[in-house]
């Protein structure tokens, strides 16, 4: 086993284990998003920033709900992919004068995190249904739904006006 995965015997443990992960991504991207709306020029992108964080914190309150439904502590733990891709996402915006090219850059770092996330609820989801508990799996696909809308969102805004070349 890994060094992070001592703990992990079950899909139980694995389960928590991964809900722990995302309750810490999420947290995260909390306090990432902020910084992303004020480095942000096109309105569009600010206010689905905004939007976004707005749906963090919810989404933030149905973990808490689901790990009050585990009869478990809403806990993190530490996730370099997640970590990474926002180190990444702040070196490149860091590097960008453009201002256009400066959206184009914090959009597509805002995807590479959606697309982190819908995998990860995905999977939960599946893990949740695998073993029978299906009353957190519909807070499980609200979430879920939020962040394949938000990716949604930013590939048309980055289609129709933020990838195109100066």
């Amino acid at each position: 086993m890994g060094l992070f995965t001592h703990d992990i015997k079950t899909m139980d443990d694995l389960f928590l284990h991964q809900l722990q992960d995302v309750y810490y991504a999420e947290n995260q991207i909390t306090k990432a998003l902020p910084k992303m709306i004020s480095k942000a020029t096109a309105p569009e992108l600010k206010r689905g920033f905004e939007v976004h964080l707005e749906e963090t914190n919810r989404q933030i309150e149905r973990l808490d709900e689901v790990f009050r439904l585990l009869g478990k502590d809403a806990k993190a733990v530490t996730c370099p992919a997640i970590d990474g891709i926002i180190k990444e996402a702040n070196e490149i915006a860091g590097e960008v004068e453009d201002p256009r090219v400066l959206d184009a850059a914090l959009a597509a770092s805002a995807q590479a995190v959606e697309h982190y996330e819908i995998t990860r609820y995905g999977t939960l989801i599946a893990w949740a249904k695998e073993l029978g508990r299906t009353e957190i799996v519909p807070l499980l696909q609200a979430t879920l739904a939020e962040e394949e809308a938000t990716d949604r969102k930013l590939t048309e805004l980055a289609e129709q006006r933020l990838n195109h070349a100066p």
